[in-house]
């Protein structure tokens, strides 16, 4: 089948377009969104919160909010912006104090600023960038991810998992969160329970 006879199929008048629920963080999740949003537009991206490291743990620290990284990925894999702005966006600071920073992820952190809850700050930028699909946090709980290894040694931190292993060479016996069960965004849980297809990516 060809990519313009697929298009044809993908995009039938009248036709409802599946609805897709997917879940994940990191650059797995915004992978798969570029892709999916070729076959339907009723997407809801639903993006974790526990990231620690790089910009994102910087701002993390810094502004007391939760991490943009993951949910900014995921807002750019869906936008329909002219290729300047994706540039703008996915800019990274070279020098100074805002090095290793991204652009983006300001953006994100300027919205939160002026929005009465992060996930308010989400929907009103995928507005801005006129996203196929919403992004939603999962929870605006400020959630650190937790592991302890077969050695024993308990670590918090998603970075300092990593960290840890690549030091150690040791196996993770398990992982949690603290704190133990937050709670769920009713949006993210009204996407998933009304979901034809979830996706873990």
């Amino acid at each position: 089948m060809t990519d313009f006879t697929e298009q044809i199929r993908l995009y039938e008048p009248h036709r409802r377009q599946p609805r897709i629920a997917a879940i994940g963080g990191g650059h797995g999740l915004s992978a798969m969104l570029r892709g999916l949003k070729a076959y339907t537009r009723d997407i809801t991206a639903i993006v974790t919160v526990a990231d620690d490291g790089g910009g994102s743990g910087m701002l993390r620290e810094d502004l007391g909010m939760l991490p943009p990284g993951d949910i900014r990925n995921c807002i750019m894999a869906l936008a329909n912006t002219e290729p300047t702005m994706q540039q703008l966006l996915n800019y990274r600071f070279t020098d100074g104090s805002l090095a290793g920073q991204s652009f983006g992820n300001l953006f994100l952190a300027a919205m939160n600023g002026i929005s009465g809850s992060f996930d308010e700050a989400v929907r009103s930028m995928g507005q801005v960038l006129a996203i196929s699909g919403t992004v939603i946090p999962v929870t605006t709980t400020d959630v650190r991810l937790t592991a302890t290894f077969e050695n024993g040694a308990y670590v918090v931190g998603e970075s300092n998992i990593f960290g840890f292993k690549k030091q150690q060479d040791c196996r993770i016996d398990h992982v949690s969160l603290v704190p133990e069960h937050p709670k769920a965004l009713p949006d993210a849980l009204e996407a998933i329970s009304e979901a034809d297809l979830i996706l873990l990516g």
